[in-house]
């Protein structure tokens, strides 16, 4: 015969402790169970049997506040009534429906009653399989000879059929079950058991409160006390008044004084705003100023530097440069003179002629000094120098010329006529600078046309001279420029 769970319906191969079950085995699992007649009624639900309770209405919704903290949870394996009320009545099944009994005595025989056993049957909806049986009937000794004797598994079919009914009428759920089922069961059991022991420690805790309630009610305070106690109460409550009034006239006079250093403040802000943005706008100006200032300091600097450096610059020397060129005086690179041996142009000539004229005329500027019965004109190659005076007024031009005709001659005495009026300017002007500086040297004497013996005459004399006469000439003006640039006229 098999046996299936009645929770998930697997096959279940029973132990081998339950093939042959003796009767006192069968009692003490009977003894261990609970009697039938508690599984009848319904227990009582803990809010009905707190509402039964004489306590104080604060006990109780203390108690109801620590059992909503400790919910019961459902149970995860379900009784053998689902599909039910949760609190029907559950009609138990008694043990001599589904089993035939059998004899007390462990060593007497086998019961020669002869029983029917139908093998249990389980219906897909999960109601709880039945063993229908004919109860025991007494039989003679002779129908017990004749019988033979039952066989042992049916024996232990019945046993165990009995076992399983029992227990399926002592609990909530049918069996058999298998070990999975069985282990779900005991953790269910254990946790109904912990919330149990919760219930028994809220009631405890309640019976407590409530036994607490009791004494202070029987050792409170008499009438007398309690009215002493309220005037006592309504006395500090006036004064509390009054002490509230005086904090409220403190705190409305606070609150102006408030309201005024608000406002103060508030000016106070304007007024370091407005300090600020005048201590703003003095900084950019300062710092303005102070950048132009810089500006300034820099910028005269450079023009120091650079007055410093022309002032160390002689710009006479750059205009008139005076050299030598071999046997040639130059001025500016201009050879002033000609030799046979090198034939000079006259062009040269002539502007070196210019460029002597306006050093002189140059020079005499800036000394402030005017010749007497001269005036120079000076023109580059074709300079000029007029006599002024009331007897004599005459232009002679400075600069000669090489063509042959017949007004050469005349041109030349012109040209002569010049050229000595030049040297008479010179000698006038080197007067007038050793009137003014004892000290200065001139090498070469200005006697009339000749200066150092040379005459500067072009006719009727050699060229070598005159070039030599020229070469005089342009030494003496480079000492007059150095004079008065240098000396101490500059």
């Amino acid at each position: 015969m098999s046996y299936v769970c009645h929770q998930c319906k697997h096959p279940l191969q029973l132990d081998a402790s339950l093939e042959d079950l003796s009767p006192s085995a069968y009692d003490m699992i009977a003894s261990s169970l609970p009697p039938a007649q508690s599984l009848q009624s319904r227990p009582a639900l803990p809010s009905e049997k707190l509402a039964q309770l004489p306590s104080p209405t604060s006990v109780k919704a203390a108690w109801q506040r620590s059992a909503r903290s400790n919910p019961s949870s459902p149970s995860p394996l379900s009784p053998r009534t689902q599909g039910k009320p949760a609190h029907g009545p559950r009609t138990p099944v008694l043990p001599n429906e589904s089993f035939v009994l059998l004899q007390d005595s462990s060593y007497g025989g086998i019961p020669s009653t002869t029983t029917s056993l139908s093998s249990p049957k389980k219906a897909a909806s999960g109601t709880k399989f039945r063993q229908n049986t004919q109860p025991p009937r007494p039989s003679s000794p002779r129908e017990q000879a004749d019988q033979p004797n039952p066989s042992p598994l049916s024996h232990h079919l019945r046993s165990t059929l009995r076992l399983f009914n029992l227990l399926s009428s002592r609990t909530d759920l049918d069996h058999p079950l298998c070990a999975e089922c069985t282990d779900n069961l005991l953790g269910e059991l254990a946790r109904q058991l912990e919330e149990t022991k919760k219930t028994r420690d809220g009631y405890i805790a309640f019976e407590k409160e409530v036994r607490k309630e009791k004494e202070r009610e029987r050792d409170g305070p008499s009438k007398g006390e309690v009215d002493s106690k309220i005037e006592k109460l309504k006395e500090e409550e006036r004064l509390a008044v009054e002490q509230l009034k005086a904090a409220e006239a403190e705190h409305a006079q606070l609150q102006e004084e408030l309201n005024a250093l608000e406002l103060e403040e508030k000016t106070l802000e304007e007024e370091e705003a407005e300090f600020w943005r005048a201590h703003n706008a003095h900084l950019l100006k300062s710092a303005e100023q102070e950048a132009q200032l810089t500006s300034l300091r820099a910028a005269y600097a450079a023009d120091s530097a650079t007055l410093e450096q022309l002032e160390r610059t002689n710009v006479y020397n750059d205009a008139f440069c005076i050299g030598h060129d071999g046997v040639f005086g130059t001025i500016n690179g201009l050879r002033l003179g000609r030799v046979p041996s090198v034939p000079v142009e006259w062009a040269e000539i002539n502007a070196a002629w210019g460029q002597t004229l306006l050093l002189l005329y140059t020079i005499a500027r800036k000394l402030d000094y005017t010749f007497e019965g001269y005036r120079l004109t000076p023109m580059g190659s074709f300079s000029r120098i007029e006599r002024t005076t009331p007897t004599d007024k005459a232009t002679y031009e400075l600069y000669g010329s090489g063509d042959l005709h017949i007004g050469r001659l005349l041109h030349n005495r012109r040209f002569d006529f010049a050229m000595v009026a030049f040297l008479d300017c010179l000698k006038q002007l080197v007067d007038y600078v050793k009137s003014q500086d004892p000290h200065v040297e001139f090498p070469h004497q200005i006697v009339k046309d000749k200066i150092g013996e040379a005459s500067v005459k072009l006719q009727f004399s050699q060229e070598e001279a005159w070039t030599r006469a020229l070469r005089h000439v342009l030494l003496a003006l480079k000492i007059l420029l150095k004079w008065t640039t240098n000396g101490s006229n500059g």
